[in-house]
């Protein structure tokens, strides 16, 4: 799994800071007002009461994290329920049917495949025959920026491993560039680190808010952007994540469904190889061939672009697609959206 992209996270230092402060306005002057001699002893049980808080949460959702490795590579992953069944990013196992699981006590297991769903970048693994806790998972539809959360996973196959940072935004559609984009993704301030993906995003209560899973890049360095992570939300997890135990698939993805195999063009259009057969593309009257320039008015250069349009988008809605044909004529069109099929 040498390309899968991986998550760590940056410890802010606000209480240290916020402590130091105060210790320096103390130090500075030749009289010291009552009111600031008794802020220094509270500032120092503030700092040691949040640091309590994070060693509750790595003690209670460390157990849950375990390791996930194959032939390729290694990713992280969380314990969904009491069968054995654990949540990972579909980018960890790829291709691969079968894994070695090792919890953070060091004991390996082995597992399947469960299901994958690439869309939403989520698989299952189960482990049999092993006695591993389930994370608990919080309803991600209340989290506040500037909540506080920290990242357990095993970045660099550094088993375990634990930093902490904020909840900088909750954004919508997010392109992977692959030409599939995640339609809810919770913003972190992470860097990327081989390794993490799939583990925990965990709050102060030491519940599961999201799967880390894709890192920004800046185009002009060429690497991670520093501190723009993001992690799949914890309430898409357990959605995706039910379905493929229960199913072995999704059987609805709530995603908005034209029906084509598509190819970029360099910024001129979405190109269109196939169509599935009575397909919402197909039935509309789109062909191979064709150029997909916009979806309901807006410009779909390219296929990380379409594909954020479309994550958008609700089934069952009818909207303008235009195309241009092979002999240079624009047609306007109407679909109406189909499910992205989850088999």
């Amino acid at each position: 799994m040498p390309s899968r992209r991986q998550l760590a996270w940056l410890a802010p230092l606000a209480a240290a800071i916020v402590a130091g402060g105060i210790v320096a306005a103390l130090s500075f002057g030749g009289s010291t007002h009552p009111s600031a001699v008794a802020a220094a002893p509270l500032a120092g049980r503030q700092a040691h009461s949040f640091q309590s808080d994070l060693v509750s949460v790595v003690k209670a959702v460390s157990p849950s994290v375990v390791q996930i490795e194959d032939s390729i590579g290694l990713g992280s992953g969380v314990v969904l329920d009491g069968e054995g069944n654990i949540v990972t990013n579909a980018h960890v196992v790829g291709t691969a049917k079968r894994f070695t699981v090792t919890t953070s006590s060091g004991r390996s297991y082995s597992a399947k495949l469960v299901g994958s769903f690439p869309p939403d970048d989520l698989a299952v693994v189960k482990v049999s025959g092993a006695s591993l806790k389930p994370a608990r998972f919080a309803d991600s539809g209340k989290l506040q920026v500037g909540d506080i959360a920290l990242a357990i996973g095993n970045p660099l196959g550094l088993r375990s491993s634990v930093t902490e940072g904020i909840v900088s935004a909750i954004r919508g559609p997010v392109p992977e560039g692959n030409g599939n984009t995640l339609p809810s993704v919770v913003q972190t301030s992470a860097a990327i680190n081989p390794g993490n993906s799939g583990g925990a995003l965990a709050d102060l209560n030491g519940r599961v808010i999201g799967v880390p899973t894709l890192a920004a890049t800046d185009p002009e360095l060429g690497g991670s952007a520093p501190g723009i992570g993001f992690a799949i939300s914890s309430n898409i997890v357990r959605d995706i994540a039910a379905q493929l135990v229960k199913y072995g698939k999704v059987v609805d993805s709530h995603r908005a469904y034209l029906g084509i195999r598509v190819g970029d063009t360099g910024g001129q259009g979405v190109y269109v190889g196939a169509v599935t057969p009575n397909g919402p593309a197909a039935k509309a009257g789109i062909h191979p061939g064709d150029l997909i320039v916009s979806v309901k008015g807006k410009p779909t250069p390219t296929t990380d672009v379409l594909s954020t349009v479309l994550a958008t988008l609700k089934p069952g809605k009818t909207v303008t697609v235009v195309v241009r044909h092979q002999d240079g004529k624009k047609a306007t069109l109407s679909v109406t959206l189909g499910t992205y099929p989850g088999g």
